[in-house]
C-alpha cells in the first residue's frame, strides 16, 4: 500500500509540475502570437511581429548554410565569411553608441546568424547596414587576410580545456571526415588555410536572399517595414540554383575506448556518443526528453560525476546523442560502464511514467522561458523555418501526448547497436590499466593519442 501511495503521489506531483510549466508557456505563446509571414520577390522570407509602444526593434537574419559546408581541410571557412560581413569595428561601435543596440554574428553548422538591434526610429539605417554587409561584403585581399589572421589568433590564444578537447575528440571519433566531425569555428590550423578564393566561392554559392530568413520584432508598423525591406534588401540577389545539404554519411565509429593523454591530470573527462536524429525528424523532441531521463539515471547510478550532461545535438542532418561528465581518474572506467548500462536499460525497458512526466515538464518550462524574450522568440522562429517544424503549440501538444512507449522506441532506435563511441581525456598511464581490466571492456584495448590534436588518427599504445 505504501509503495502504491508513493507512486501515485509522485505521479500527481509530476502532473502538477507539467501543468504549472504549461500555464506560463500558453500565456507567453498567446502574447507573442504567430509571426506575419511574407516573402520578397527575391525569395527572402520575412517573419514579423509588431510590438506596439516598444521603442526598439530587433532583426535576426539567418543564411541557411553554415559550417556543414566548410571545404575539406579548411574548417572555419563559413565562420570567416561571417566575420567578414561586419569586419569594420566602427560599425559595431556605431550600432552600440548611435543606434542604442548591439550587433553579433555567429556561425554554426546550420547557418550564419546575424543579430542587430537598435532604436525603432532608426529602422532604415539598421537595414541599410545589413544591405551593405550582405550585398557588398568586403572581400579584398587585405581584408580577408586581416579577418582570417584575427580568427587564427583568437583560436591560438585560447588553450582548449579538457572538456573542450573531449567534445572535439568525440565528434571526430563519431563522424570522422563528415562535416560535424570538426568544430564549426574551425581550428587555428584549418582557418589559416582559408584564402580569398575560398570565401569568394562560399559567397557565390550561399550568400543569397532566397537562402535566408529574417525575423523582425519591435515597435514598427508593417507597412513601414515592408517598404524598407523592399527598398534596401530587395536588390539582394536571388540564387540561380540552391546547394542541397547532402553529404556522404560517415562510416560507423570505432568502439574501442580512445584515451586522450593529459599527463598529470587528477580527473578525467569522459564522453560517449551515438548518432542522433535530424532536427526535422518527428522523434527529435522525444530524443531531447530521452536525454534528460538518461542524465538523471546515469547520475543516480554513478554518484561521483560532476558537470554531467546528456544532450541531443540535432541539425539539418542527423547529429549526435552525447553523454559527458568529469570524474576522478580512478572512477572513469566505472562511470563509462554505468553510462553504457543506462542506455542499454532504456533501450530494453524504456523510462518510467514518473521519469517521463518530470522530463517533459522541464522541457516545456524551457520552451516557456524561450518565448519570454524577443531574441529567443526570434531564434525559435528561425528554427521553425530552417528545419520546417510544426508551430510551437503543435509541438507542445505532441509533447503532452508523448508516451513511455514512444520514448523507449526512440531509445531503441538510437542505441540499437549498443556500441557508442567512447572518449576519455586524462592521464593515460593511470587510465590504461583500469580500462583494460574493466569487466565491461575486457576484450578491448584502448587507443591512445596525445592531447595536441584530437582530430588526428589515434595511435595504439605499445
Amino acid at each position: 500500500m505504501t509503495n502504491r501511495f508513493t507512486r501515485h503521489s509522485y505521479f500527481y506531483y509530476s502532473i502538477c509540475l507539467l501543468l504549472l510549466a504549461l500555464m506560463p508557456f500558453t500565456a507567453s505563446a498567446q502574447a507573442s502570437g504567430e509571426p506575419v509571414r511574407e516573402q520578397l520577390l527575391n525569395g527572402l522570407t520575412v517573419l514579423f511581429s509588431q510590438r506596439a509602444g516598444d521603442p526598439n526593434v530587433l532583426l535576426k537574419l539567418r543564411v541557411r548554410s553554415g559550417a556543414a559546408f566548410d571545404l575539406a581541410g579548411k574548417g572555419g571557412t563559413m565562420a570567416v565569411l561571417g566575420d567578414i560581413l561586419f569586419s569594420d569595428p566602427a560599425t559595431r561601435e556605431y550600432v552600440t553608441d548611435q543606434l542604442g543596440g548591439r550587433l553579433e554574428v555567429t556561425t554554426d553548422y546550420d547557418g550564419i546568424n546575424i543579430t542587430i538591434s537598435g532604436k525603432a526610429s532608426e529602422l532604415e539605417r539598421i537595414v541599410d547596414l545589413l544591405r551593405i554587409a550582405l550585398i557588398t561584403p568586403q572581400l579584398t585581399v587585405e581584408n580577408v587576410a586581416r579577418v582570417r589572421d584575427a580568427r587564427v589568433k583568437q583560436l591560438s590564444d585560447k588553450p582548449l580545456s579538457a572538456a573542450e578537447i573531449a567534445d572535439q575528440a568525440i565528434a571526430a571519433r563519431l563522424f570522422g571526415n563528415f562535416p560535424y566531425g570538426h568544430p564549426a569555428s574551425g581550428t587555428a590550423e584549418t582557418v589559416s588555410k582559408v584564402d580569398r578564393a575560398d570565401l569568394l566561392s562560399a559567397r557565390d554559392r550561399f550568400l543569397y536572399a532566397d537562402n535566408s530568413t529574417i525575423v523582425v520584432i519591435g515597435g514598427i508598423e508593417q507597412t513601414r517595414l515592408r517598404r524598407t525591406l523592399r527598398q534596401l534588401l530587395g536588390p539582394w540577389q536571388k540564387s540561380d540554383r540552391m546547394v542541397p545539404a547532402t553529404f556522404r554519411q560517415p562510416t560507423g565509429p570505432d568502439t574501442k575506448v580512445l584515451l586522450v593523454n593529459e599527463p598529470g591530470a587528477t580527473s578525467a573527462e569522459i564522453r560517449l556518443a551515438v548518432r542522433g536524429l535530424a532536427r526535422s525528424d518527428r522523434d527529435a523532441d522525444a530524443a531531447s526528453i530521452l536525454a534528460q531521463i538518461t542524465r538523471e539515471r546515469w547520475q543516480a547510478a554513478s554518484t561521483n560525476l560532476s558537470a554531467a550532461f546528456v544532450r541531443h545535438e540535432a541539425h539539418v542532418l542527423p547529429g549526435s546523442f552525447v553523454l559527458g561528465a568529469s570524474v576522478p581518474t580512478a572512477s572513469a572506467a566505472m562511470a563509462v560502464t554505468a553510462a553504457q548500462q543506462t542506455i542499454r536499460s532504456l533501450a530494453q525497458n524504456g523510462p518510467t511514467l514518473a521519469e517521463l512526466d518530470l522530463a517533459r515538464s522541464v522541457m516545456v518550462a524551457d520552451i516557456s522561458r524561450q518565448v519570454s524574450q524577443p531574441e529567443s522568440i526570434a531564434a525559435l522562429w528561425l528554427d521553425l523555418d530552417t528545419f520546417k517544424l510544426a508551430p510551437l503549440n503543435t509541438q507542445t501538444r505532441a509533447l503532452q501526448n508523448l508516451t513511455v512507449q514512444d520514448v523507449q522506441r526512440v531509445a531503441a532506435r538510437l542505441f540499437k547497436d549498443d556500441s557508442p563511441a567512447k572518449i576519455v581525456v586524462g592521464d593515460a598511464e593511470q587510465l590504461k590499466t583500469s580500462f583494460v581490466g574493466s569487466v565491461e571492456m575486457r576484450r578491448e584495448k584502448p587507443d591512445l593519442k596525445p592531447t595536441a590534436d584530437p582530430a588526428t588518427p589515434a595511435k595504439k599504445p605499445r
